[in-house]
């Protein structure tokens, strides 16, 4: 099962690069356990997710996934200070309310977090704008009046939100058809992902 997720989700694997081996996960907005069952049999990640919809959560349950039923826009109080390797969000970031304070109760829990979303700044998304329609495509695969997404924004935005939130990006890869994209990433790529950390202040 793991090869055929691995072999459709490509930002699976590149997830689980940059997680040690054995690694305490947290995963936010785990949707049906997809990724966390990927890692713990690729990386054997002790990992739990977080999810409030019931399908999802359900799904969890029979695949053996760790998960709490909890919406994420009541933060993460329940979890301890750096009690996890890493915090994963993972193509959720555009769907939450309240962006900067998840992200930095993320940073407080994890000592690591990891990041993606779909960039809005991708030509097709441009192009589809351009012609007067909101963007629909594999990464945004909604109509406007049944999105979830409430935040949706450019990999600029994110490097830009990171400066102005002192959060040191670790890594940060684009993909595109999943393959690395690294000439003009904001026009060129269509998926996001970063390793990111709390800066260390003078």
């Amino acid at each position: 099962m793991s090869q055929n997720i691995a072999q459709f989700r490509h930002d699976f694997a590149i997830i689980a690069g940059w997680l040690p081996f054995g690694a305490k996960v947290l995963d936010l907005g785990c949707g049906d356990g997809a990724l966390l069952q990927y890692l713990k049999d690729a990386m054997e990640v002790r990992g739990y997710g977080v999810e409030k919809d019931d399908t999802n959560w359900l799904a969890c349950l029979s695949k053996g996934v760790n998960v709490i039923q909890m919406d994420l826009e009541s933060g993460l109080s329940g979890f301890e200070d750096q009690s996890f390797d890493t915090v994963i969000l993972s193509q959720t970031l555009q769907a939450v309310h309240n962006t900067e304070g998840i992200v930095r109760e993320m940073l407080r829990v994890g000592r690591e977090v990891i990041v993606t979303f779909p960039n809005f700044g991708y030509w097709r998304s441009r192009m589809q704008i351009s012609t007067g329609n909101m963007p629909v495509s594999k990464a945004l695969p909604y109509q406007w009046y049944d999105t979830p997404n409430v935040h949706l924004c450019t990999i600029n935005d994110f490097d830009q939100f990171c400066v102005n939130c002192n959060i040191q990006v670790k890594e940060r890869l684009v993909l595109t058809d999943n393959k690395p994209v690294t000439f003009m990433p904001n026009l060129m790529g269509s998926l996001a992902m970063y390793r990111l950390k709390a800066a260390t202040r003078p």
